[in-house]
């Protein structure tokens, strides 16, 4: 057995004092310093009727944050792979078959997360790069006949942006219910639910939504909700008699089951976990703080910051990557040159020399691809100036040299253009 009996100060640490940084990768990225306050407020027990009223609120704000009249709309506690893995463990009943479109890293973890709930998965593949034609998703559809399609919105890991407004109309038609992924895309690019007919839609806190990862904002539609109420089983320990279960193949997890979650967001308040109550504080502020801009305006704010990025990137001699009829708006993919020969000491000194976090990407592209964010609270104009000028230090520093300067003024020239 192990001594602690002489534990020293040295063994317990020093207080947390991150050094800040500018947090410009894919994400997570610099959170708003509304909702850091809102997340210090006092703790509340669960079925306190305040809390019971945030959590009410919460539905309330992101019914408009997803543009939706959803009921169901409400937190998954866990980062924003826990929304993906409530939505297809709970949608995915053993044998579905699922039609699962991938172009980039996350299609890919989509089609993990419904193989491991026994999904009859069939995949389409795009170069890494492009996105999907509304002729190629309804020819695979009429061919294969799937119950689902799950798809990604925006993919990070290529800074492309999958066109969703003809996709779900097509699958309401055909009978089809249709996932998405909204992570990366959420409070950052317009998403409408409603109107584009998406039945279930999950997302994260961490990338436009400008909070820390660990709670998943999901919405359902009424085919959705349907389709989970089937497979409805109450746990043992909180059935009562008047429990009505479905006649459906219970769902895989307990943690994701979102129809037990449904009873714990309902006015029953029927105990499922214990919700994450800093987290459903911070989610609320998130929430409040986009809305209070403005959707339309955040996205013109998303849209411009992406746009004098890009024009000062390719001011200096660097080349965008990626369809450019299909790029997100908040994530920039930049090639890296041939004169640079390790691209990790320019992530390296950007971050070591000048605090400014950037990423590469994963599978064919890593190492060949660097990633800029401009997401939520770190999507200004300032932000945007200090990582262009320290980029093209950097580069310069590591052998490929522009014109000093051209980055910072040919992204003012675009500012001053939006400004006028």
């Amino acid at each position: 057995m192990s001594d602690h009996s002489n534990l020293t100060e040295h063994h317990i640490f020093a207080p947390l004092d991150p050094e800040p940084r500018l947090l410009m990768g894919p994400g997570p990225v610099d959170v708003y310093p509304r909702v850091l306050g809102a997340m210090s407020s006092s703790m509340l027990g669960q079925f306190d009727p305040q809390f019971t009223e945030y959590m009410n609120e919460v539905m309330t704000l992101y019914r408009q944050i997803y543009r939706t009249d959803n009921h169901w709309t409400l937190l998954v506690n866990g980062t924003a792979r826990a929304g993906i893995e409530a939505c297809l463990n709970s949608l995915i009943s053993p044998g579905d078959r699922v039609l699962i479109p991938i172009f980039g890293r996350f299609g890919h973890l989509l089609t993990e997360i419904a193989e491991r709930s026994g999904a009859d998965i069939i995949n389409l593949q795009a170069e890494w790069g492009t996105v999907f034609t509304v002729d190629q998703i309804a020819d695979a559809i009429k061919q294969h006949k799937p119950q689902i399609l799950a798809l990604v919105h925006g993919d990070t890991s290529t800074t492309m942006a999958q066109p969703l407004n003809e996709i779900g109309p097509l699958c309401r038609k055909l009978g089809v219910l249709t996932y998405v992924d909204a992570t990366a895309t959420l409070g950052g690019m317009p998403l409408e639910t409603d109107s584009w007919c998406l039945d279930a839609v999950s997302a994260g806190l961490q990338k436009c939504m400008s909070g820390p990862p660990g709670t998943s904002p999901v919405t359902l539609s009424n085919r959705a909700v349907e389709r989970i109420q089937q497979r409805k089983h109450v746990e043992a320990g909180i059935r009562s008699a008047d429990s009505d279960d479905g006649d459906g193949i219970v769902i895989q997890s307990n943690y994701f089951d979102l129809a037990m979650l449904m009873d714990y967001w309902s006015p029953r308040r029927l105990n499922h976990h214990t919700e994450s109550t800093s987290m459903l504080y911070g989610a609320r502020e998130c929430a409040r703080v986009v809305l209070q801009e403005g959707l339309e305006e955040g996205f013109d704010r998303h849209k411009v910051a992406s746009k004098a990025l890009r024009n000062g990137l390719t001011a200096m001699g660097l080349s965008l990557f990626g369809d450019p009829a299909n790029r997100m708006n908040n994530v920039t993919g930049i090639l890296v040159p041939p004169e640079i020969v390790d691209e990790s000491l320019v992530r390296k000194s950007m971050l070591e020399d000048f605090g400014i976090e950037i990423g590469t990407s994963f599978g064919p592209l890593q190492g060949k691809i660097w990633r800029i964010g401009t997401m939520g609270y770190v999507c200004r104009k300032a932000n945007v100036l200090r990582c262009l000028s320290s980029f093209e230090n950097v580069l310069r520093r590591q052998g490929f040299v522009s014109d000093q300067g051209v980055g910072v003024d040919t992204a003012c020239a675009i500012y001053d253009a939006t400004d006028n």
